[in-house]
């Protein structure tokens, strides 16, 4: 199949993803995105390209193929921010590090460029952590990029191609046998369709594909005013080790039992994680709610 017509449905970043990959091997992509701007997750969260915590096998090598693709990308959209800065996953209690010494004992430590250091050489690599610590995982293969302004990079890129048309504030309302309609009653031809529509899964997405295996998350963090200084890596805590797959086995189970969180992060799934933007500030996070509906409110508790 060589130099045919693409439509896209999701202005986020897999959507705007596929459009990039379509272009390159030379196929002509429409982009349709609902809203005038792409504004789920794919712009608020944080940037990461994470490789560290991903579970080994078919996770880990599309988490380190996709940590190449950024990267190429980014030598020819320098504006989408890519930074291969690591992350540091700060480790304050032996269990904890029992833990990491578990992981980094693995055959795959190597693939995913993790491997435990100690306390000066945390503060050597960021010298933002001034606490006290007994060492870190330290993982050089993750990256990050700047979310808020990485689709309208692409895009740019894109249009440059005269391969690519970028139509917002089209919601897709139906297939037919020659492309899609939208919600103004337009049609747009096309020869292959791509849904790439995040967790908004219901109306056309489940008409076509009924119930589609992805779950929904609701997700809490925040972003704060420039640091003052730099931090050069991505920064997790250690509860970070309870919530990837790539930490399961013996080591966590005994960290669960013996370091239980307290109440409160307990119950909102809480782990720290930290990423600097290019303008200075951080954003911080997060906590995790997985049971739907989704509470409408968010409870403050005063400390």
């Amino acid at each position: 199949m060589f130099g045919v017509r693409i439509l896209i449905v999701g202005g986020g970043v897999l959507g705007t993803m596929h459009a990039w990959q379509a272009v390159q091997r030379g196929h002509d992509v429409v982009q349709l995105e609902r809203e005038p701007e792409a504004r789920g997750a794919s712009v608020r969260n944080f940037g990461l390209i994470w490789v560290s915590g991903r579970a080994n096998g078919a996770e880990l090598s599309t988490a380190l193929r996709a940590r190449t693709l950024w990267q190429q990308i980014a030598e020819r959209v320098p504006a989408l921010g890519f930074r291969p800065s690591g992350s540091l996953t700060v480790l304050r209690t032996e269990a904890e590090l029992t833990v990491a010494n578990e992981l980094v004992a693995r055959a795959d430590a190597a693939e995913r460029n993790t491997k435990l250091v100690g306390a000066q050489e945390v503060r050597e690599i960021n010298p933002a952590l001034r606490g006290e610590c007994l060492g870190a995982l330290w993982c050089d293969a993750d990256a990050s990029v700047e979310p808020r302004t990485a689709q309208p990079a692409l895009r740019s890129a894109l249009i440059e191609s005269g391969r690519y048309t970028w139509v917002p504030g089209r919601e897709v309302r139906a297939l037919t046998d020659a492309g899609v309609v939208d919600d103004h009653g337009e049609r747009h031809a096309g020869d292959v369709v791509v849904l790439c529509t995040g967790a908004w899964l219901g109306g056309l997405v489940r008409e076509v594909a009924g119930e589609v295996p992805v779950r929904r998350v609701r997700l809490q963090m925040a972003q704060t005013e420039p640091l003052g200084e730099p931090l050069t890596t991505a920064v997790a805590d250690a509860d970070s080790l309870r919530y990837y797959p790539a930490y399961q086995g013996a080591a966590l189970d005994e960290l669960r039992r013996s370091q239980p969180q307290p109440e409160v992060a307990s119950r909102n799934a809480m782990q720290l994680l930290m990423v600097q933007r290019s303008d200075g500030s951080l954003t911080i996070g997060d906590t995790h709610s997985y049971d739907q509906p989704f509470g409408f409110d968010v409870t403050v508790h005063a400390a």
